[in-house]
């Protein structure tokens, strides 16, 4: 059996959404800083898709062929959006997110460099 139309017009546009999202834009690439941190953006994905298509019936005038036409259309979007940066030091891992939040998260977010200053008294 033939494949449909409709079958080929997904293939091609979900190939197409593949090679443009890759774990790269997810996690991207590690940058090394001269005081010997390592900064790793971090960016959340999301993407919809829609395809659709119908065959149309020829006129009652026109020749009769053996299969009608087909018509049909597809549409995807792509929206990336960063979250923070995942910084690796020596001494501590931290998550700098990209958007400001709260005050009540960004104090929860401080609570483990409050608690290691407190360690060193």
């Amino acid at each position: 059996m033939d494949k449909h139309p409709i079958e080929g017009l997904m293939t091609t546009t979900l190939e197409s959404i593949r090679d443009m999202i890759d774990v790269n834009t997810v996690v991207g690439e590690p940058i090394a800083t001269a005081d010997g941190a390592t900064v790793v953006p971090i960016s959340r994905v999301s993407f919809g898709f829609v395809a659709g298509g119908g065959e149309m019936k020829p006129a009652a005038t026109a020749a009769q062929t053996p299969e009608p036409p087909f018509a049909g259309g597809a549409g995807a979007g792509v929206t990336v959006q960063p979250l923070g940066f995942l910084v690796t030091g020596p001494d501590a891992v931290r998550l700098m997110p990209a958007q400001c939040y709260q005050p009540i998260d960004r104090m929860i977010e401080l609570i483990p460099q409050v608690v290691a200053e407190l360690k060193k008294f």
